[in-house]
């Protein structure tokens, strides 16, 4: 599997975390999330979890409404609960 614009395939053999990474920037802020293969039941799997969430995550970041060129804080505190409850 190849990795893809804001996300990016882990794969080492001697790590213990094989997976997905989710990063994505705007507006001065990062936001980051792993979706690892044991978690989702492999690497199809997790690269959907994880495609999904950056849809959502993408959606919620352009809607959002910008405080001096930069997210607000109710903006940024949605996305973060958007990843957390990532599944």
């Amino acid at each position: 599997m190849k990795s893809k614009k804001n996300l990016t395939r882990f794969t080492y053999e001697s790590a213990a975390f094989e997976g997905w990474r989710l990063c994505i920037s705007r507006a001065g802020t990062t936001f980051t999330r792993y979706f690892p293969d044991k978690k989702f039941g492999g690497g199809k799997k997790s690269l959907a979890a994880a495609e999904k969430t950056l849809v959502e995550l993408k959606a919620l970041i352009e809607g959002s409404k910008k405080v001096d060129g930069k997210l607000s804080p109710t903006t940024i505190k949605k996305a973060e609960k958007l990843l957390a409850e990532a599944v």
